[in-house]
Parts: C-alpha cells; sequence; structure tokens
C-alpha cells in the first residue's frame, strides 16, 4: 500500500512586516494516499490540493474556514493556524519535513522524538505517535508533531523544553482518543467482526472508505482550535526563553555563580522528573544561595493556560531602590542596616506584609555578590543564620534572646505607625509606607563616627549624590561589587592556594587598601561567594609543577 504524509496543520509565527515565517510547528497524519478515482487533485497554482477535494483524514479546517489567527501585542506576531502553508517555499519545507517524519525519520520504535534536516530544507524537531482508531488497520493511526527552524542550535538547545511541552499535548490526544476507542469497542468489538469476516483484500474491505479525522477519534470539536492555542503559546515561550547577550571582556563572579545556579537547578527537576515523588513535603523550606525557591501550588501547571499569554501580575515593589529605602528608614538606620547586610551578619525584618519584606530584600541584596546572598523570604519560625543571611518573619514569631543580642544581626521591625506621615513623600506611591514605622535595632549599633568598610563609604555617597540617577547609582554599585571582589580573588589565592604567612598577608592587605578591620571582614565573608569555576580553576593551574616553578 502506498502511504504519503499529509499536512493536517500548520501552524506558524510570522511578523506583520515580514513575509517569510522562520519557524513553526505542523501536525502531520499518515494515511492511505488517494488515487485519481477518489477525487484527489492538485491545482498547480495553489501550493496544495484543493480543500474541497480532501478526505476527511486530510483535512483539519473544514472546507470554508478562515482559519485561527491570534496577535501578540508586546511583539507584534501573529501566530496563523491553517490547512497549508501559504508561500510556496515554505510548503514545499512542510511538506517534506512532514513525509520525512512520518517515513524514514523515524526513531527505534517508531514512536517517540527525533532530530533531522539541512540548512537548505531546514531542522525538524519530530515527535511521533499513535492515535486509537477501532476502524483502522492495527486499531491505530501514525501521527506526528514536528517543529521546524532555520537554526540548528537553537532548535537543539530547545530540545528539553519542546519535548516536555509536546510530550503533554501528545498525552491528552492520545487520553481523548482513548476514551473514544474503549466506548466504541464496548459497542461494536471490531476483532471479533473482523475475525468472523471471510478474509478479503483490506482496500477491497474497506470499501473506499476515508479515513477518520482527528476530530472524530478524539470526539473533540474544539480540537484544532485548542491545537492553535497550545502551539502559538509554545512558540511564543519558545522564543522568549533564549536570549542572545553580548558579553564583553571575562564573565563576572556574579555571571558564573548564576550560571552554576541555573544548572543545579536544572539538574534538580530532572531529577524530579525522573523520581515517583514530585513534592517536597510542606514544612521543609527551599533555600538556594542567591535566590530563593517558591512552592507551587498541585494545582499550578507548569504549562501556562492557553487562553491567556500573559506574565503572571508582578508585585509593585514597595522599597524601590536603596536610595529610596535610605529616605525611608533615615540615614543612621540605613547605614546600620547595611553594615550588617556587608558584613554577612543576620538580617531580619518582622512584618505582616510579605510584599514589604521581599521588596526589602530585593533592594539589599543588590549590595552583596550574589553568591552571597541565601535568603527565607516568609517564615513562621526562626531560621539559624547558616541557613540564611536575609529571614522574613511574621509578626508572632518569636526570635531567640541571643540572637536578640547578637552583634552578628540586626532586627528591622515594621510597626503600625501612630502618625499619619513619617517623612515627607515625594513619590506617589508612597503613601502605602506612611501607615508604617520601622525600628532598626542591633546588639552590636554602629557608631556614627565608626570608618566603616570603604565600600560602604563609597555606597553612601552615591546615594547622596542627587546628580546621579537611580540608573547610574545601580552601575557604579556594579563596578563597586567588581571591584572588590577581584580583591578577594587576590586574598583567596594568596591564603587558600598559596599559604602564605600572616604577615606577607597584612602587607597585601595594606597595598590593597583593605587593611582596617571592617574591610577584612568584608573580604572574608565575600570569599564564600566566589564561585566554583572560579575555585576550582585557580586550584588546578596554581598547583600544577609548572606554576610552583615560576612562583620558586
Amino acid at each position: 500500500m502506498v502511504r504519503a504524509g499529509a499536512s493536517s496543520g500548520d501552524i506558524s509565527g510570522q511578523n506583520e512586516q515580514a513575509e517569510e515565517e522562520e519557524g513553526g510547528i505542523q501536525m502531520s497524519s499518515r494515511i492511505r494516499s488517494h488515487s485519481p478515482a477518489e477525487g484527489a487533485s492538485a491545482d498547480s497554482s495553489s501550493p496544495g490540493p484543493k480543500k474541497s477535494d480532501m478526505c476527511e483524514g486530510c483535512r483539519s479546517l473544514a472546507g470554508g474556514h478562515p482559519g485561527y489567527v491570534s496577535h501578540d501585542k508586546e511583539t507584534s506576531i501573529k501566530y496563523v493556524s491553517h490547512q497549508h502553508p501559504n508561500h510556496p517555499q515554505l510548503f514545499s519545507i512542510v511538506r517534506q519535513a512532514c513525509v520525512r517524519s512520518l517515513s524514514c525519520e523515524v526513531c527505534p520504535g517508531r514512536e517517540g522524538p527525533i532530530f533531522f534536516g539541512d540548512e537548505q530544507h531546514g531542522f525538524v524537531f519530530s515527535h511521533t505517535f499513535f492515535i486509537k482508531d477501532s476502524l483502522a488497520r492495527g486499531f491505530q493511526r501514525w501521527y506526528s508533531i514536528i517543529t521546524i527552524m532555520m537554526d540548528r542550535i537553537y532548535l537543539i538547545n530547545s530540545w528539553p523544553f519542546l519535548l516536555g511541552k509536546i510530550r503533554g499535548i501528545i498525552d491528552e490526544l492520545q487520553g481523548k482518543a482513548l476514551k473514544v476507542f474503549e466506548a466504541e469497542q464496548y459497542g461494536c468489538p471490531q476483532r471479533a467482526q473482523r475475525m468472523n469476516t471471510a478474509f478479503t483484500p483490506f482496500l477491497h474491505q474497506r470499501n473506499g472508505n476515508a479515513a477518520r479525522s482527528l476530530t472524530s477519534l478524539t470526539n473533540d470539536e474544539n480540537l484544532w482550535a485548542c491545537l492553535h492555542t497550545s502551539f502559538a503559546w509554545l512558540l511564543k515561550a519558545c522564543g522568549s526563553r533564549l536570549t542572545e547577550k553580548l558579553l564583553e571582556g571575562a564573565p563576572t563572579e556574579d555571571t558564573l555563580v548564576q550560571m552554576e545556579k541555573l544548572a543545579d537547578l536544572k539538574e534538580e527537576s530532572e531529577g524530579w522528573d525522573g523520581s515517583e515523588e514530585e513534592e517536597k513535603p510542606s514544612s521543609q523550606q527551599d533555600v538556594v544561595e542567591g535566590q530563593e525557591l517558591s512552592k507551587c501550588s498541585p494545582e499550578t501547571s507548569l504549562m501556562p493556560d492557553c487562553n491567556s499569554w500573559n506574565v503572571a501580575h508582578r508585585r509593585l515593589s514597595v522599597f524601590r531602590s536603596l536610595r529610596h529605602m535610605r529616605q525611608v528608614l533615615g540615614a543612621s538606620a540605613f547605614r546600620m542596616l547595611a553594615w550588617h547586610v556587608l558584613m554577612g551578619n543576620q538580617v531580619i525584618w518582622k512584618a505582616r506584609d510579605s510584599d514589604l519584606v521581599q521588596s526589602a530584600f530585593d533592594v539589599l541584596r543588590t549590595m552583596l555578590p550574589v553568591g552571597c546572598v541565601r535568603i527565607i523570604p516568609y517564615s513562621d519560625q526562626y531560621e539559624e543564620a547558616y541557613r540564611c543571611n536575609f529571614l522574613g518573619l511574621s509578626p508572632h514569631v518569636q526570635i531567640p534572646s541571643h540572637i536578640l543580642s547578637s552583634e552578628f544581626a540586626v532586627l528591622v521591625e515594621v510597626r503600625t505607625a501612630t502618625r499619619s506621615s513619617l517623612y515627607p513623600t515625594l513619590f506617589d506611591d508612597e503613601q502605602s509606607l506612611n501607615k508604617y514605622e520601622f525600628v532598626v535595632t542591633s546588639g552590636s549599633p554602629v557608631a556614627a563616627d565608626r570608618v566603616g568598610p570603604t565600600i560602604l563609604n563609597k555606597i553612601e555617597a552615591a546615594l547622596t549624590n542627587q546628580n546621579l540617577s537611580v540608573d547610574v547609582v545601580d552601575q557604579c554599585l556594579v563596578c563597586l561589587k567588581e571591584e572588590w571582589m577581584n580583591k578577594v580573588k587576590v586574598l583567596f589565592k594568596f591564603t587558600k592556594v598559596d599559604s602564605r604567612p600572616k604577615e606577607d598577608t597584612q602587607k597585601l592587605l595594606s597595598i590593597l587598601g583593605a587593611a582596617e578591620e571592617d574591610n577584612v571582614k568584608l573580604l572574608k565573608f565575600w570569599m564564600t561567594g566566589l564561585s566554583k569555576t572560579y575555585k576550582s580553576h585557580l586550584m588546578s593551574t596554581v598547583r600544577s609543577p609548572t606554576s610552583s616553578e615560576s612562583r620558586n
């Protein structure tokens, strides 16, 4: 029997100004090819066969159906679904991909994902699967969902993301088809009927009946509209999850640490996917250095609702910047708080409003390297300092007395203000802060005449300079952190790798301009934020024989 792959749907993303689509998702089915007697025809002026000449199994949309169009206003991209691509060149690419995905390009076992393609016809991610059909030979039909991109590297990097999402769509289709199959078999078992029927050639036995449509196999009249929504969301999400970023020079320590954290999270997620237990006990707090993990409710799906592409509502920060926080808390209270943050002491906020606490941590963490940040945003019990250096607590939580009197912790209590306004309102959205009073206490208050770490004095100088905008202050903060992280690297190599004596270390600190006690404490704390990549590279290169000979 001659078989051909016929496109049952095409979904592609195109810009309003663009004339050619750069990528798309198609769904193709494997059916019996039409003979001239069955009335199939191909018009030379049209990329594909006329819809009026198609059998039910070949058609995704009814004759005369205009198709589906979704318009993304954010990016001015239109996602179009129709029977065949209108562009002749694109039709040729899609048709070849469909045929190959259902004939020669299959994985072992025939059902599963596979990658193929070339630069001329595009690169294809194809996932073949079976759909139950009580009237089909073997009681199943062969379908495939394919993704076509001209960028091979981008498609390969998107493989894990596409595989998980497409597999979810396939599972839903197979589940619907299985229910229909079981209902039909219960009413009229086809296996017994075929065994009791005298042998006749299969083609003659079909008596010319066309293949059943996917909507019939799944008993879902809105199937193609749902697939349009799912495929359009998949194209948008796949296009926005990976971005190119130009990096000039060596990556910063913050960049290296963030890359390591993302790699760790990816390994953990892969481990969770492969295990039967997908949820952790709710009593266990998830904390990651440099970022916090928020638990999702069981009802939360990995794929966003197809009816909406809007990103989850982003909370409006109460504290917008360090300058804003300094203006709210006051100069002396902010200096005490910033000193404890830079020294690595535990910073505790007690408030009823968790969003207020989160915004405070988002602002304060900008003073530290990413690797030095460990946050528990909001908890109903006190957590030890080794677990987090930023801790948010509800007002009723009791803090141990030794913590309250410790010089290695600072407490910020957010109380209801006794007056309508505690400070002049400079911005419209500061009205929400007028109802709060902020009390900053510590077992070791910072004296006003204390010099403090050098970086703190420079930060305060930038914050008080009204000629500098908030964006300029942010860039200044990045430069200051990188400057002091370079000093941390020198100190780490000098003390941990080369094991130099204490006298030489003191000379080095003087050269670095960090001989004061507060500067030394800061360098030691920031040393914990060095990336594993840098540490392992330094250990492997410095302890090699060639480096030892050059040092001697």
